[in-house]
C-alpha cells in the first residue's frame, strides 16, 4: 500500500488509526501538532505503548526507510508497529529515562558539551603557571630571547647551552658520541663543564642533567652576529629551549614555548585535548583519567589478625600448602626471624610490612623436590600486595570476582581526583583551573561566568567572546530544567533517570530544532515541586519553537498546564488500552475518569487521622559530612513511616543512599561499599536487617519475566519436581527451566518464538511450530499440577495464580505481594521487555517486600512513586502501611506530596540544592513542616494539605 504524501504545513493534527501494540485495543486517536500534549492514565494502561511503541517506533521506521535496502541490511531494520496508519508525523526524538550512560568517563559536563567548550576556552585563553614555583610561564620569540640575553648579560662571559637530558638516569654513551660527531667539544654535566671524549659515559644509576655547550663568548655589540647564530643553533638542538650560564654558574632559561623562567620547566602548547581526561594528552597517568584507583586493602587481606599465616591469616593464600608462595614466606621468616605459626597481630609492624610490601634484599629459597634434589633460588620478593596487583593485571577485568574481595576504591593520590595531569591543572583563568570550575554547582558556575569579561585581558576577551556565549546558553538551559545543583564533574552513572532525561532535554533545547516531535517519559521524576514550573516552561519553550511535545506524565501540574491531554484506561494491562477521555484540561475535568477524580478532589489519598507513635526507639546518625552535607546529625524514629524531603540536590541521596544505607549494609551483610564520611551511628541494635529498593530497572531481556525476577519460578519448579509423575521420570528442577537443555523445546531454545531473518527487511517473530509457543517439549508438559502444566502456569495472570497457589506458602507469599502492589493483571511469564516503567518498578518492589520481614527490618525506598498514577500510589501506600504496622521502619526519599502528607515523620533537607543545601531544616510531623517558612517543601505541602 503506497502512502499518500501530505504536506505537514497543511496538516494541523497527528492522527493514529488502528493502534494494537501490546494492550492497545485497536484505538483511533488524533491530537494537535506544535502543542504540549500530555498522555496520562494508570500505570500499565498503554501510555508508553501509544507514545513510544507506536508513534516513536513509526517515526523511527520511516527514518530508516529513507536508507537504501543495501544500507538497511547492515543497520538492521525496524519492525512496523501494529498500527493501520499514522499521519501528520514530524521527525521524532525520544528522550527516555533508560538512556543514561554507565560509562565512568561520561559526566554532566561532557553530555551537555559545556566541558568541551571550557576545554577550548582554557586551551586558547588560559594562562600557564609553573607547578614547581607557581611562577607565570613565559614564551618568547627569537628576537625577544636575543634582546633579553644582550640586556641581562651585557659585557659578561657566558656559556650558551642546549639542554639535552633533564633529570633522567642512564650512561648516555651514544648521546656523547652524537654530540662529538656534530662538532661540539664541551658539555655541561650536573653543573660541571667537561670535554667530550671518545667512549665517554656517566654513571647509569644516577639522575643527570646534560647540556651541550654551543658557544662561550662575552656578550657585546660587536659579537651580535655570533650571538644570533649560536642562539639559533642552541634553539634548534634543544627544540626551542636554551640555557645561559654566567661566570658564577647562575643559569637562566629561555624558551619559544611555555617555560618557567626560574626552574626551566616547560609545557607543551595547550590544545583542547590537554584538558580532556579521556585523552592520553590530558589524563592523569596514574588513574587514566578516572580520578580513582583500585588498591589492595590490607584489612581485606588480613580479615582476622588473630590467625597465623600457617592457619590462613592471609586470606588470598588460605591455609599452608606446599606451594611456591609458602616456600617463599618460609624463607622470608627464616631471614627476618619470625614464625609462620605466630598470630599476625603479634608480628612486629616492620615484619608485617615486609610480608605485605616486600623487601629490596635478596631472599634465598630452598625447594626440596626429593631427598637428593634440593634447589636453591635467589629471588626478589615484592610482597603479597604487589603479587595480587600483578595477578589482577594478568587476568584482566573479566576474571576479578575473587579479586574484588581484596580491592578497595580510593581517590587517585597523584591527581587527587581531578583526573588530569598536573600540567593541565596549572592553566588558569581568573585564578581558577578547569577542575575547580567543574566542581562548582551550576548556580555558582553561572555566577563565576557572569562578568568574567571584566576579569580577562583584552586579548583573552577577543578569543573568548564566542565560546562564552555558548557556555552561558548551555548553563541557562540546565537552570531552566531545574538542575542548578549538579556539578560538571558528576558522573552520568550516578544520575537518576529523571536527571539524565532533563539533561538531554536541556541539550535539545540548546539545539534549537524546529518541526520536530519530542516524546518524553516522565521528565518530572526526581524533581521538587518548586522546580516543576521551570520544567513546564522549558517544555513550553520547546513547543514555541514550532515543535510538538508529547509527554507521558502523572504530575498534576503538568496535566493542568498542557494544551491537550489524552487519558488512557480504564484500568491496567488487559483491562486498559483504550482512550477514556481527551481534550483540553478544562474539557477533561468535565469527564469522570479515575485521573480527573483525583485532580478535582472527588477521590484523594487520605491524610491519616492519627500518626503512628513508633516503638520509642531510634537510629541516630551523627556528623555526616559527605558531598554537600553540613555536619548533619539526624535521628530516625523506628517503627514509623519516615519521609526524607527537600529540593533536588539538597543532600537526600547523600545522607540516605550514600551514608546511612552503606553503614547498615556493612553492619548486617559485610558489604564492601564505603559510606561517605560521618562521625558515629547509634541504635543499630534495634534493627536486624536492611533492605534497599532503588530506581535501577529490572532485567530487560525477553527471557526475564516477573516470575524469574521475583524468584517465585524456582519455587514453582521445585513444586513440579515433587509431583509423583516427575519423581517417577527422575526429573530435576532444570527439567522445568526454559533456559537450559533438557525440558525446553530445542527448536526455539525455550523462547516460544522463532526469529526469521528477512535480510534487509526487519526480522519477523513467529510462534515456534514445534511447541506452539509453549517453550517446553511434550514430555515436560505432561507433568501437571492441579491440571496445569508449567507452561500454563507461566501464562496465568498474577490474580489467578494467587488463588491457584494459596496452599503453597512459599509461592503464595511472593505471588500475593505482586498482587498487593497492583500487578494482578500481568502474567507470571510476561516478558520484562513488555512491562512499563511503573510496572517494572513495582515488580522490583514486590521482590523486596516478599522477603520475610522480622518486625525490625529497616526498608529504604528511593522514590517508589516513579511511574505510578495517583491510584497506584494509593495501592502502594497500603502495602507500606502493612509493613509499618508489623513494627518495621519504612524510609522513603520522595518529592510526591501525596506520600509526604501521609508519613508519620518527615525530615526536610535544604534550603537550596548543591552548596546551598545539606542542612536539616525540620524533623517532625508533616503538619509541623508546613510552619517552616524557609522550607520549599513546607510551602507546597501546606497548600496540598489545605492548611491556612
Amino acid at each position: 500500500m503506497t502512502e499518500k504524501t501530505v504536506d505537514l504545513g497543511e496538516q494541523s493534527e497527528v492522527e493514529v488509526y488502528g493502534a494494537r501494540v501490546h494492550n492497545l485495543k485497536n484505538i483511533d486517536i488524533s491530537f494537535p501538532r506544535n502543542k504540549l500534549v500530555v498522555v496520562t492514565g494508570l500505570s500499565g494502561s498503554g501510555k508508553s505503548s501509544l507514545a513510544f511503541d507506536t508513534i516513536y517506533a513509526e517515526g523511527q521506521r520511516r527514518y530508516m526507510e529513507t536508507f537504501s535496502a543495501y544500507s538497511r541490511q547492515f543497520m538492521g531494520g525496524m519492525e512496523r508497529p501494529d498500527v493501520d496508519k499514522v499521519s501528520g508525523l514530524s521527525p521524532v526524538i525520544a528522550i527516555e529515562q533508560k538512556t543514561t550512560s554507565k560509562n565512568p568517563r561520561s559526566t554532566v559536563g561532557t553530555i551537555t558539551e559545556i566541558y568541551d567548550f571550557m576545554r577550548l576556552l582554557f586551551a586558547r585563553a588560559g594562562e600557564a603557571y609553573s607547578y614547581s614555583t607557581g611562577e607565570k610561564m613565559e614564551r618568547m620569540s627569537e628576537d625577544q630571547i636575543l634582546r633579553t640575553i644582550s640586556e641581562k648579560f651585557d659585557g659578561q662571559p657566558v656559556n650558551i647551552m642546549a639542554p639535552a637530558v633533564k633529570g633522567r638516569k642512564g650512561h648516555y654513551r651514544e648521546l656523547f658520541e652524537q654530540i662529538r660527531k656534530q662538532g661540539y667539544l664541551k658539555v655541561w654535566v650536573d653543573g660541571a663543564i667537561m670535554d667530550v671524549s671518545p667512549k665517554m659515559q656517566v654513571d647509569r644509576y644516577k639522575i643527570h642533567d646534560i647540556d651541550i655547550i654551543v658557544d662561550r663568548l662575552v656578550i657585546s655589540e660587536k659579537d651580535s652576529k655570533r650571538l644570533y647564530s649560536s642562539v639559533q643553533a642552541a634553539l634548534k638542538l634543544a627544540k626551542g629551549i636554551i640555557r645561559i650560564a654566567d661566570k658564577d654558574n647562575n643559569v637562566a632559561y629561555f624558551s619559544k614555548y611555555l617555560m618557567d623562567p626560574v626552574s626551566g620547566i616547560s609545557y607543551d602548547e595547550p590544545q583542547p585535548n590537554t584538558f580532556s581526561f579521556n585523552s592520553p594528552y590530558g589524563a592523569c597517568e596514574k588513574c587514566n583519567g578516572l580520578g580513582y584507583i583500585f588498591e589492595v586493602d590490607e584489612k581485606s587481606v588480613i580479615p582476622n589478625p588473630k590467625l597465623s599465616i600457617q592457619n590462613g591469616g592471609l586470606a588470598p593464600l588460605g591455609e599452608y600448602r606446599e606451594t611456591w608462595i609458602f616456600q617463599v614466606l618460609k624463607a622470608l621468616a627464616k631471614k627476618f626471624e619470625f614464625s609462620l605459626t605466630t598470630p599476625i597481630e603479634k608480628l612486629e609492624r616492620d615484619k608485617l610490612d615486609i610480608i605485605l610490601n616486600g623487601t629490596e634484599e635478596k631472599i634465598n629459597v630452598a625447594v626440596e623436590y626429593n631427598k637428593w634434589n634440593v634447589q636453591n633460588y635467589s629471588i626478589n620478593f615484592d610482597g603479597i600486595v604487589k603479587m595480587l596487583e600483578e595477578q589482577q593485571e594478568r587476568r584482566g577485568d573479566d576474571d576479578l570476582d575473587d579479586m574484588e574481595n581484596y580491592r578497595v576504591l580510593r581517590t587517585c593520590p597523584t591527581c587527587d581526583g581531578a583526573r588530569l595531569k598536573k600540567e593541565s591543572l596549572h592553566f588558569k583563568i581568573d585564578e581558577k583551573n578547569i577542575f575547580e570550575l567543574a566542581c562548582m554547582d551550576i548556580n555558582n558556575l553561572q555566577s563565576w561566568f557572569d562578568g568574567i569579561e571584566d576579569r580577562l585581558s583584552e586579548r583573552q576577551n577577543v578569543i573568548a567572546r564566542e565560546i562564552l556565549k555558548e557556555i552561558r546558553a548551555r548553563i541557562g538551559f540546565l537552570l531552566d530544567v531545574g538542575l542548578s545543583y549538579l556539578t560538571l564533574d558528576r558522573t552520568a552513572k550516578t544520575l537518576s533517570g529523571g536527571e539524565a532525561q532533563r539533561i538531554r532535554l536541556a541539550t535539545q533545547i540548546g539545539s534549537q530544532l524546529m518541526n520536530v516531535m519530542y516524546i518524553l517519559d516522565e521528565p518530572s521524576i526526581g524533581l521538587h515541586q518548586r522546580d516543576n514550573e521551570r520544567l513546564i516552561n522549558a517544555l513550553k519553550n520547546l513547543r514555541d519553537l514550532g515543535n510538538t511535545v508529547l509527554v507521558v506524565e502523572h504530575d498534576k501540574d503538568m496535566i493542568l498546564e498542557a494544551d491537550h491531554v489524552i487519558d488512557m484506561g480504564p484500568a491496567a494491562g488487559v483491562h486498559g488500552g483504550q482512550v477514556v477521555a481527551q481534550g483540553t484540561p478544562q474539557q477533561l475535568m468535565a469527564e469522570h475518569t479515575l485521573t480527573t477524580s483525583y485532580i478535582n478532589g472527588e477521590r484523594e489519598i487520605a491524610i491519616p487521622k492519627k500518626r503512628r507513635e513508633g516503638n520509642g526507639k531510634k537510629l541516630a546518625l551523627k556528623k555526616a559530612t559527605g558531598h554537600n552535607l553540613k555536619n548533619v546529625s539526624v535521628e530516625f524514629p523506628l517503627g514509623k513511616l519516615i519521609g526524607i524531603t527537600g529540593v533536588s540536590g539538597s543532600g537526600k541521596s547523600s545522607l540516605i543512599a550514600e551514608t546511612l544505607y552503606p553503614i547498615l549494609n556493612h553492619h548486617f551483610f559485610r558489604a564492601k561499599k564505603q559510606p561517605l564520611p560521618y562521625g558515629s551511628i547509634e541504635g543499630l541494635e534495634h534493627i536486624d536487617k536492611v533492605i534497599e529498593i532503588d530506581q535501577t530497572p529490572i532485567g530487560r531481556t525477553p527471557r526475564s519475566n516477573p516470575s524469574t525476577y521475583t524468584g517465585v519460578f524456582s519455587d514453582i519448579r521445585n513444586l513440579y519436581v515433587q509431583l509423583p509423575e516427575a519423581k517417577i521420570r527422575g526429573y530435576k528442577p532444570g527439567r522445568f527451566s526454559f533456559n537450559v537443555k533438557g525440558g525446553r523445546c530445542e527448536t526455539c531454545q525455550g523462547a516460544g518464538m522463532k526469529v526469521i531473518e528477512m535480510n534487509f527487511l526487519p526480522d519477523v517473530q513467529v510462534p515456534c511450530e514445534e511447541c506452539g509457543g509453549k517453550r517446553y517439549n511434550r514430555e515436560t508438559l505432561e507433568v501437571r499440577y492441579r491440571g496445569k502444566s508449567i507452561s500454563d502456569v507461566l501464562d496465568m495472570s498474577i490474580e489467578d495464580a494467587t488463588t491457584f497457589f494459596e496452599h503453597i506458602p512459599s509461592i503464595h507469599r511472593k505471588v500475593k505481594t505482586l498482587f498487593d502492589v497492583g500487578l494482578g493483571y500481568i502474567t507470571l511469564g510476561q516478558s520484562s521487555t513488555t512491562l512499563s516503567g511503573g510496572e517494572a518498578q513495582r515488580v522490583k518492589l514486590a521482590t523486596e517486600l516478599s522477603k520475610k520481614d522480622t518486625g525490625n527490618t529497616f526498608y529504604i525506598l528511593d522514590e517508589p512513586t516513579t511511574g505510578l498514577h495517583f491510584e497506584d500510589i494509593n495501592v502502594l501506600l497500603g502495602v507500606l502501611y502493612q509493613l509499618v504496622d508489623k513494627g518495621n521502619t519504612v524510609l522513603v526519599i520522595e518529592h510526591n506530596l501525596d506520600v509526604i502528607k501521609v508519613v508519620d515523620h518527615v525530615i526536610d533537607l535544604g534550603p537550596e540544592g548543591g552548596s546551598g543545601g545539606g542542612k536539616i531544616l525540620f524533623s517532625g510531623t508533616p503538619e509541623g513542616l508546613c510552619k517552616v517558612k524557609e522550607s520549599f517543601t513546607g510551602r507546597f505541602l501546606k497548600k496540598e494539605m489545605g492548611i491556612k
